[in-house]
Order: C-alpha cells, then sequence, then structure tokens
C-alpha cells in the first residue's frame, strides 16, 4: 500500500503546491523510473526537453535559437511564434488514459500493478491528478504529452516545435497557419488527453519582438535574460546563489548584467561586514 504525502509549497518564483512521498515510497518510485525510463524515451521526439537525459531548459533555449536562425535566414526574415501553455496540466492528467498509454509499452504485470498503485495514490479529482514531487511524475507527464508531440509533428505536420514539460512552441513564416494549428491543438487536447490551453497564455508574436521561454527571450541577433528574471537576480543576490546566477547568464548575452551584478554583490558584502563589525 502506498503511503500518504506530506504537502507543502514553494515558489520559484512561480507557487506550487509539492506532495513528499515518503522515504520507502521514493525509492519504489525511483526503482520503477529506472525501468521505464529507457522503455519510453526512444519513443519521444527529439525536440521534447523536460527531465530527459541529455536535455533541459538550456538545451531547449539553444534548440530554439537553431530554429529561428533556420526559419528567419539568419535573421533576414521575420517569421511568427505560436507559444502555449496547458491550463493545470498536472491536475488534469486522466489516470485510465495514462495507465492505457503505459499498457502499450509494459507488459510485465508486476511493473503495471506498481503503476497503478502510484496512480491511485494521489487525486485532485476523481481519476485524475499527479503529484508534484515524484520523479514518476515527470516521466508520466513525458509520457502523456507525447501524443500531443506526435500529433504536432506527425498530422499537423509542423517542422518547427518544441516542448518542456507543459509549455510549447511552434514557429511558422505563415500566421493564419499557427492559428489553425491552435485550433487543432485545442480540439486535440480536449479530445483526446481531456486536457485545455491556457487561454491566457496562448500567444502568436513577431520574431522581432522577441520569443519569451524557459526564462530567456531569443532575439533575432542575440539572447537575453526575461526581464522578470533580471529583477529577481538583482534583489537577491547573494554569495550564497551568485555562482549558479552567473552560470545562468553563460547562456546568454549578459555582459552588461554580469557587471552589474558583480557591482551589487560587492555592495551586498560590504553593507554585511559593516553590520557584523
Amino acid at each position: 500500500m502506498h503511503g500518504k504525502y506530506v504537502p507543502f509549497t514553494v515558489a520559484d518564483p512561480k507557487v506550487r503546491r509539492i506532495h513528499k512521498a515518503t522515504v520507502r515510497d521514493r525509492l519504489v518510485h525511483h526503482a520503477l523510473f529506472r525501468v521505464l525510463y529507457p522503455l519510453f524515451d526512444r519513443t519521444f521526439i527529439h525536440d521534447s526537453y523536460s527531465c530527459r537525459v541529455g536535455k533541459g531548459t538550456h538545451r531547449a533555449v539553444q534548440r530554439l535559437e537553431v530554429f529561428s536562425r533556420k526559419i528567419s535566414l539568419n535573421g533576414r526574415r521575420n517569421f511568427w511564434t505560436l507559444k502555449c501553455d496547458v491550463r493545470r496540466f498536472f491536475d488534469s492528467v486522466d489516470h485510465h488514459t495514462l495507465s492505457s498509454l503505459i499498457r502499450r509499452q509494459v507488459h510485465d504485470g508486476g511493473a503495471l500493478w506498481l503503476v497503478e498503485r502510484i496512480l491511485a495514490s494521489f487525486h485532485t479529482a476523481p481519476g485524475s491528478g499527479l503529484p508534484l514531487g515524484n520523479v514518476t511524475s515527470q516521466l508520466f507527464a513525458n509520457i502523456y504529452l507525447n501524443e500531443l508531440d506526435r500529433f504536432v509533428k506527425h498530422d499537423l505536420g509542423c517542422r518547427y516545435y518544441l516542448r518542456y514539460c507543459d509549455d510549447f512552441l511552434i514557429l511558422s513564416r505563415n500566421f493564419s497557419e499557427l492559428g489553425l494549428c491552435r485550433d487543432w491543438i485545442a480540439g486535440f487536447l480536449s479530445s483526446s488527453l481531456g486536457l485545455a490551453l491556457h487561454s491566457d497564455k496562448v500567444r502568436i508574436r513577431k520574431y522581432s519582438q522577441g520569443i519569451d521561454f524557459l526564462g530567456y527571450v531569443v532575439r533575432p541577433h542575440h539572447t537575453v535574460l526575461r526581464t522578470r528574471t533580471k529583477r529577481r537576480m538583482l534583489a537577491r543576490i547573494s554569495a550564497h546563489n551568485a555562482l549558479s546566477y552567473f552560470g545562468m547568464l553563460k547562456h546568454c548575452d549578459s555582459h552588461k548584467l554580469e557587471c552589474i551584478l558583480e557591482a551589487a554583490l560587492r555592495q551586498r558584502s560590504r553593507r554585511m561586514l559593516a553590520q557584523s563589525a
């Protein structure tokens, strides 16, 4: 029997409700993940970047830069970007649909029994919901949204598409085409996966306006940090997080911001020394 979860809240900066399983259950989650991950990872499209070996946010942004250079002919032509977000994705995952997708690839009775016990251990509504905090939830999310990936790539034929968890982008030179894609995707999510697009987070923008994705903004000739991220860094820079912040800056054009952060760090350090004296 799966144990109870301990809920707590984090802000990163978005407020999220995390559910922590017991140590015993987490060991089982990791063991199951190690068995299932290689089986499913080879079925995922190349441009799915969340919680996969050799992927991640920075690889996703780098791929977006490559896509942008190709479709814009190195910045000589403008294009359009459709950016979408799935509304309350983890809360809305249907257990029966997810179980059916897993059973397509997994035929071992013991592994399937564990999957069912983990799914049954948490719900936000009867028969739906995944807990943020389980390593298995990350894999289950990719299995679920791989159906969307295949629909966009194979049925809609979108060449320039990439996804990170429940955020995804489609690039095209045709504005009307992206409007149709948005409508087709909304219909597919509703009919096949029981999901909906977040109406406030569906946008079609020109490349010249910048593509805001995973904390970075990709522009025709450079990539910078999102403005909110810059402000948060300036407000929180300290000796404890400086290396992490400067590591983020290595993945964009940020010399000016590095100088500002270094000055802010020195000033903050002097102030702390003066207070402790």
